[in-house]
This record gives C-alpha cells, sequence and structure tokens, in this order.
C-alpha cells in the first residue's frame, strides 16, 4: 500500500501522457451535445471519487450528476429515462457484474456511456462508448490508493475537457510535482492519536467530502477502525451526540468557501473535549495536519488522499496489522 501509494505522482503524469487525448475528446463530444443530466455509476473508493466527480460538475458545468444505484437497474429492471444523458463507470477492475449490467442496459436505453477504468481490456470497457484508462498500473495492495488518485484527476480533466478551462489543465500538468510535495507532509501526529483508537469521525465539505468517505473506508480497510464520514454541515445532526471526551476526529479543512465553517467546527469539538485532528494548510494556525496546496483549489482534495494514505499504512502497521491483506477482502469485489 505505501508503495502504490507513493507511485501515485508517476501514475498521474503517465496519465497526462497517455489518457489526455481521450478525456479531451470526450469533453469536446459533451461540450457540443451538453447532456442535461450525467449518472455515475461505481462502488467503493470508485464511488467516493465519483462523488468528486459530482461536485465539480455541478460546480463549474452546472449539470446536474446523480450516483445510481444499480439495483434499479440489475434487480428491479427500473424503464429510466436516460436518453442522451451521461453515464460514466468509474471501477479499478472493470470486472464487477453489477457495473457492466448497468452500462449495458443504459447504453441500450440511450445514455452515452463512458468507462474511466485501470483495467482499460475488460469486461466493462468492452461494454461503454466510451474507454479512458486511468494508467495507474498493476495494484497489488487490496486497498487503493493511486487508482483512487487516478480517478479524481482522470475526472478532474474531463471537466476541465468539458468546460475548456485551461487554467484547470494547467494546475493537471503540475500535479505529479504537487502530489510529491504531498508525500513530504509530516503526519506523525495523527500516527501518535489514533495508534489505539477504536472510532473515528472523519469530516469534510464541498469537494474535500470525497476525501472524508475515502479515508473512513480506509480506516476501516487497513486499521480496522471504526470509521464514519460526514458533511462538516450534517454532524450537528445527530452524529454530535456521540462526542464525549476523547472522540476523535479527523477534520479536513482544505481552501474553498467550505474552510472557515470546518475551522470553527474544529474548535467547537475541542470545546466539547473531542480529540481533533485538523488537517489544513500552513497558513492555518489551528492546524494539526498539514495539507500541501495544488495551483487549483479544486485540485487540493487530491493532494489531501495522498498525505492521509502514507499515515494509514504507517498506522495501519502501528497497530500490528498488514495494511496489504486486509481481513475478509479481496481486490475484485463482485455484486449482482
Amino acid at each position: 500500500m505505501l508503495e502504490e501509494a507513493l507511485y501515485a505522482a508517476e501514475a498521474v503524469a503517465a496519465q497526462h501522457m497517455y489518457a489526455d487525448e481521450a478525456l479531451a475528446a470526450l469533453g469536446r463530444a459533451l461540450a457540443v451535445e451538453r447532456p442535461s443530466l450525467a449518472l455515475t455509476v461505481a462502488r467503493g473508493s470508485s464511488d467516493h471519487a465519483a462523488n468528486y466527480f459530482a461536485y465539480l460538475a455541478m460546480q463549474r458545468l452546472g449539470v446536474p450528476v446523480v450516483s445510481l444505484p444499480m439495483s434499479l437497474v440489475t434487480l428491479h429492471r427500473a424503464p429510466l429515462a436516460v436518453k442522451g444523458q451521461l453515464a460514466v463507470a468509474l471501477s479499478q477492475s472493470g470486472q464487477s457484474p453489477d457495473l457492466i449490467d448497468t452500462m449495458k442496459a443504459l447504453g441500450a436505453a440511450g445514455a452515452r456511456t463512458a468507462a474511466l477504468v485501470n483495467k482499460h481490456q475488460s469486461p466493462l470497457a468492452a461494454a461503454c462508448e466510451w474507454v479512458v484508462p486511468l494508467c495507474a498500473g498493476d495494484e497489488k495492495s487490496v486497498a487503493a490508493t493511486k487508482s483512487y488518485i487516478t480517478s479524481l484527476s482522470a475526472v478532474a480533466r474531463l471537466v476541465a475537457h468539458w468546460q475548456a478551462d485551461d487554467a484547470l489543465l494547467a494546475a493537471l500538468a503540475n500535479l505529479p510535482q504537487r502530489l510529491t510535495e504531498a508525500t513530504r507532509q509530516d503526519w506523525t501526529a495523527a500516527v501518535d492519536v489514533l495508534r489505539d483508537a477504536e472510532r473515528i469521525m472523519v469530516v469534510g465539505r464541498g469537494l474535500g467530502f470525497a476525501v472524508a468517505l475515502e479515508a473512513a473506508l480506509k480506516f476501516k480497510e487497513t486499521c480496522a477502525i471504526q470509521a464514519e464520514a460526514f458533511s462538516g454541515a450534517e454532524i450537528k445532526h445527530g452524529p454530535m451526540a456521540l462526542i464525549d471526551d476523547g472522540y476523535p476526529l479527523l477534520i479536513f479543512a482544505p481552501r474553498g468557501p467550505e474552510q472557515q465553517g470546518l475551522i470553527d467546527l474544529a474548535e467547537e469539538m475541542r470545546g466539547r473535549g473531542a480529540k481533533v485532528l485538523l488537517a489544513a494548510p500552513d497558513n492555518i494556525v489551528s492546524r494539526d495536519l498539514t495539507l500541501a496546496l495544488a495551483d487549483d483549489e479544486a485540485l487540493d482534495p487530491l493532494l489531501a488522499i495522498q498525505s492521509f494514505y502514507l499515515m494509514a499504512a504507517r498506522l495501519s502497521e502501528a497497530r500490528g496489522l498488514n495494511p496489504d491483506v486486509p481481513r475478509h477482502l479481496s481486490k475484485v469485489t463482485c455484486t449482482r
């Protein structure tokens, strides 16, 4: 897991070289025949990347994006009216039957289907009109790392090309260097706090919520910590009742209009006795963990999860676990 997370910068650079042309072609096609709705089809870490895509596409393009419950298609055969709309599948393996069957059904119903998949010669790729390789390379660790980061960079590239956003494209060109900088952030404080933890809440908002979702999954998957992700706007609607003295919270507060509210939340939770780990850029004095900065703030979440992955791998080992072989899990999950 640690080695593969460290490879993310190289994987993103490879994507720039080998997948950008396909993403640009898809973006131009969408700009010419603009869909009024986009659907995402994914599970696990890939679904967290879909969450990032949804927020970014809605924020910058104004196109509503919906995460499609696949059972509507695979079990209920719902007659979805999707002609001319965009359906994006994200996957590492491209082998799960529910993804494949759903994309086939959406394509048959007239949707424009695109697979962003690491295994670009896979059944999922064969089921879709557009295929974009994530270029993460082989991923041996059960816990996805570089394939998640390349999923985020791929959807950011798609949005940038769709919008013809030269500034975001330039920032993406510099992303490998920024990811390398993110690997140099010292998150030892989190290992010290969480070495004996049994539970944690992970908080984010906006584009950063996708990182909170992913971090919570990795805490469960690699560290055997019961972790839940919440939006900073939702944590007071019930979850806060769980927080007592010493309760650990990891709060991601990257740049953006959501940042101040998350910083304020961290301060409030400290006042309630929680053990807060605030991850924020180095200009935030109250931070506990430092977030590296991208050339466009929309890419800051990619750097945040890069720093987190390295910490999570070390935390797993500090807890006497093997992050490469999580209990009861396998690399490819097949659901129908």
